[in-house]
């Protein structure tokens, strides 16, 4: 079974930035490669519509085969919540 890697806006942004190019342009290649299911949720997919065309060309090169899309629940809500209280 593939590794799930939830990742964030701000990652695929760091594909295009040469402080983080070092770890993120092999990450990309290997989610391109389909070494790993990439996990996005609304909240990624909402802060990216208002990304640069590279980001957005980057994320829809990714293999829909390889993604699986995370719903925004209640439940998750309340996590979030309790967890950002225990900080």
């Amino acid at each position: 079974m593939k590794q799930k890697l939830y990742i964030d806006t701000s990652v695929f942004g760091g594909n295009f930035d040469i402080e983080f190019a070092e770890f993120t342009i092999p990450l990309f290649e290997r989610l391109r490669n389909g070494e790993f299911i990439t996990l996005f949720s609304t909240v990624t997919q909402d802060e990216l519509e208002n990304a640069p065309k590279n980001v957005k060309e980057l994320v829809n090169n990714l293999k829909i085969e390889n993604t699986e899309f995370l719903e925004m629940t209640d439940e998750v809500v309340e996590l979030a919540t309790e967890y950002i209280m225990i900080k």
